[in-house]
């Protein structure tokens, strides 16, 4: 027995998820941050067919030395957060408007550091998206591969 081998993550022999398009990953009543570096802004930017000072003044706040994308200020949405046209899918009628091209923040959810910290963390935001736990089977490397995209 080695007393230095670091014990396995907990999700080492991986875990189930599937995009329910519910939206609730990407609303309040929490205020949140969707981090983007500057590529991704130029590819929102391209894909809404506006500058990227258009994007950052319509879009963007600056955190610190980072921006993140804004909120609806009355219930902390994200600002992309729309609604679906009749028959477009979603549980809730809204879905993401730029999610061809949404940052990678928003492509390796539900796999962020906070949620794979132990089983109660990802249980608890479970609790809010219904896709966890549920669908396609994530294998170790592919959920390790996304968590390190994470920008947090």
């Amino acid at each position: 027995m080695n007393l230095f081998s670091p014990k396995p993550p907990w999700y080492v022999t991986g875990l189930a998820f599937e995009c329910m398009q519910c939206g609730r990953c990407c609303a309040g009543p929490e205020e949140g941050y969707v981090w983007l570096d500057d590529a991704e802004a130029a590819a929102i930017a391209r894909f809404l067919g506006i500058t990227v000072s258009e994007m950052q003044g319509r879009y963007l706040r600056r955190v610190g030395r980072r921006y993140s994308i804004v909120e609806d200020r009355g219930n902390r949405d994200c600002v992309f957060l729309q609604p679906l046209l009749p028959g477009a899918g979603g549980a809730s009628g809204r879905g993401c408007a730029i999610y061809p091209v949404r940052p990678t923040q928003c492509r390796t959810w539900p796999f962020w550091q906070i949620n794979l910290l132990d089983p109660q963390a990802w249980a608890h935001a479970a609790a809010r998206c219904a896709g966890m736990n549920r669908g396609a089977f994530f294998a170790f490397d592919e959920i390790e591969s996304r968590r390190r995209l994470t920008r947090e």
